[in-house]
């Protein structure tokens, strides 16, 4: 429990000036959206239907409230974005729910609101990070829709994607081919418990350069907002976020919170159809999904530490830091994304 409660804690407390609106957060609970924040002059609060919506086209729900508390009733099928006006100096604070109200989705979330590069935040509604989208329903695809994707970039290996193939239809979508064993240590002395998964994250920033190419070269594009996934959403779209967010600025402590959401906003049951072991037949995929089926706990998402209480994505960065110097220098040496690039990503993604 300490670890979620670090989680919260570092995820809503953000450096800013005085008297400045803090702590903001949205999260829906019994079809209402509770929109929280820390102020202490009144604040403003207006809803709008999209993420970069101006303060003339919202409508306000809230007039100089103190209590650092609205709630507001949303339709299902939607997610509205708040901005929030301080009565001080008039500032305006965007905020939205992390993750989408998605009906059989999985770990569909915004990066939007981490405070970035010279403290501005990220944009709302313009990068997103998911769990598989095999099983989304008609209605989530209406609302993933309204999101504007213009690029999907799908890490899963070439089995996962043939066993799951994503819903969503009109969005350039990129893939590289690659086994899933490539990622997962074989073999009679291949590691397991801590070792095998230290291993599995140390695997990543080699395995996922190519992949990361193409994110980049869309981000940098700009034609509209990204998504990235792999099958939780976690692991290996865990080390993609962590290096968005470096590039954008975000602190390390911040990047870490936001991987461990994963633990919050998985559902497993709509990452991948049912498989049956019985014809799992040689696929080493299908086989290692089907035994996670057959697990009773198979719901319930597993916390992404290991036995010593350290990150797992703390094995991926600090092979990275290793092996590069800096996530800066992989960016830059082993990505292609120079310090131009990153300048202009932060001019494009951050407030």
């Amino acid at each position: 429990m300490k670890h979620l409660a670090l989680t919260a804690l570092t995820l809503v407390l953000a450096a800013g000036p005085a008297h400045a609106i803090t702590a903001q957060k949205a999260e829906r609970a019994e079809g209402r959206v509770v929109v929280t924040w820390t102020d202490s002059d009144p604040v403003d609060v207006y809803v709008a239907p999209t993420a970069d919506a101006p303060l003339s086209a919202a409508k306000l729900v809230a007039a100089k409230s103190r209590d650092g508390r609205v709630e507001y009733a949303a339709p299902v099928d939607a997610r509205p974005f708040f901005l929030l006006r301080d009565g001080g100096d008039g500032r305006v604070t965007r905020v939205a729910e992390r993750a989408l109200p998605l009906q059989q989705g999985s770990n569909f979330r915004d990066l939007g609101g981490y405070p970035g590069a010279g403290g501005k935040p990220v944009r709302w509604g313009r990068i997103y990070r998911s769990g598989a989208t095999a099983m989304l329903t008609d209605a989530d695809l209406m609302m993933i829709k309204a999101l504007g994707l213009a690029d999907m970039v799908d890490l899963r290996s070439s089995e996962e994607r043939a066993l799951a193939p994503s819903r969503i239809a009109g969005v350039r979508y990129a893939a590289v081919g690659y086994s899933m064993t490539s990622l997962t240590p074989q073999g009679a002395g291949a590691p397991s418990g801590d070792e095998r998964m230290h291993a599995v994250y140390r695997r990543m920033p080699d395995l996922l350069a190519p992949q990361l190419r193409i994110l980049f070269a869309e981000l940098l594009a700009g034609d509209g907002a990204v998504a990235y996934n792999c099958s939780a959403g976690q692991d290996r779209t865990g080390f993609a976020t962590a290096m968005v967010l470096s590039a954008l600025g975000v602190p390390r402590e911040t990047i870490i919170a936001d991987y461990h959401l994963s633990t919050t906003y998985r559902r497993p049951e709509f990452e991948m159809p049912r498989i049956d072991p019985a014809t799992a037949g040689a696929n080493p995929a299908a086989a290692m999904f089907a035994g996670y089926q057959q697990d009773p706990n198979y719901k319930t998402p597993r916390p992404l530490f290991d036995s010593q209480d350290k990150a797992l994505l703390e094995f991926a960065l600090a092979e990275v830091e290793t092996r590069w110097g800096s996530v800066d220098a992989y960016l830059d040496k082993e990505l292609g994304v120079s310090p131009a690039d990153v300048a202009r990503l932060r001019a494009m993604y951050l407030e």
